[in-house]
């Protein structure tokens, strides 16, 4: 029964550069106890000289230089590697793009290479940001997250104490709150991802007949690789969708543990319906 609930039964982290955060955890939601002291031990701030106001003018991060001026930006979609920055007609790879009119709330803050922060955005540390990812306008980045690569955290969507594995996609209107989404999960727009019960107690999971305690009063969704969400669908505190599981729009998912590859909409008269995928594909 705890093969249902390892992190590997969530994710590939093969790959993952911050792979380490769940070598030694044994029940997946562990890996977010773990994530500040993590954060703490990993973080290195390369951000740090523009922290603490709204950036006035836009700047380049490019081999350890932060740059203000003379450079000329192609924009493009940082997720595919087509965001560009020139410097007297030459390119420099793996330039990354601080726009003006976001906040470095403070120091403790590090961005990969090739991501873009619009306008708009405030980040909060101890934060990481890997490589070609989109921090995009009126982004809010609340601190002890861990933000993977090619992930897109989009306008006026708010994230606190979770991690993002790569790949991941919150593009519009959503909420993200002390969760883990695994590698490609995309959230439709206006997805919450609850994590707070109105009655604050430990959090305690069922899974296959068998109560787990947390240790957690705040835990919001833990969804596997290439879980899809649709839009304006709420998942309830406590939820673990496994691997490709899939939420129509506009569904309130109970909180618990859904297998691989589950189906979670709606039948008539506000029944939830829960089947599976024929395929992973």
């Amino acid at each position: 029964m705890e093969n249902l609930i390892r992190p590997a039964d969530f994710f590939d982290v093969e790959d993952f550069e911050h792979k380490g955060l769940f070598a030694d955890v044994r029940y997946v939601w562990e890996a977010l106890v773990n994530l500040k002291t993590y954060l703490a031990e990993s973080l290195t701030p390369n951000v740090a000289d523009l922290s603490g106001s709204m950036l006035s003018k836009t700047h380049v991060l490019w081999k350890g230089q932060i740059l203000d001026q003379g450079f000329e930006i192609e924009h493009g979609d940082a997720t595919k590697g087509t965001l560009k920055v020139f410097r007297k007609g030459d390119e420099l790879p793996g330039a990354s793009v601080l726009h003006a009119g976001a906040i470095l709330f403070d120091a403790n803050i590090w961005v990969g290479e090739g991501t873009v922060v619009e306008p708009g955005a405030l980040l909060k540390g101890p934060t990481i940001i890997g490589n070609n990812t989109e921090i995009r306008q009126g982004a809010y980045i609340r601190g002890n997250c861990l933000i993977g690569n090619r992930c897109v955290v989009g306008h006026t969507t708010e994230v606190k104490t979770s991690i993002m594995l790569d790949g991941a996609k919150a593009g519009h209107f959503a909420y993200i709150g002390d969760s883990i989404l695994g590698n490609k999960v995309n959230l439709g727009a206006g997805t919450k991802l609850a994590n707070l019960k109105i009655v604050q107690v430990e959090m305690k999971l069922r899974v296959e007949g068998r109560t787990y305690s947390t240790g957690l009063k705040k835990l919001g969704a833990i969804l596997g690789d290439r879980v899809e969400t649709g839009c304006n669908s709420v998942t309830s505190p406590g939820t673990l969708l496994g691997k490709a599981s899939l939420v129509y729009p506009c569904v309130n998912v109970p909180g618990g543990f859904y297998p691989s590859r589950s189906v979670i909409g709606m039948k008539t008269k506000g029944v939830l319906s829960i089947r599976r995928r024929r395929s992973e594909s």
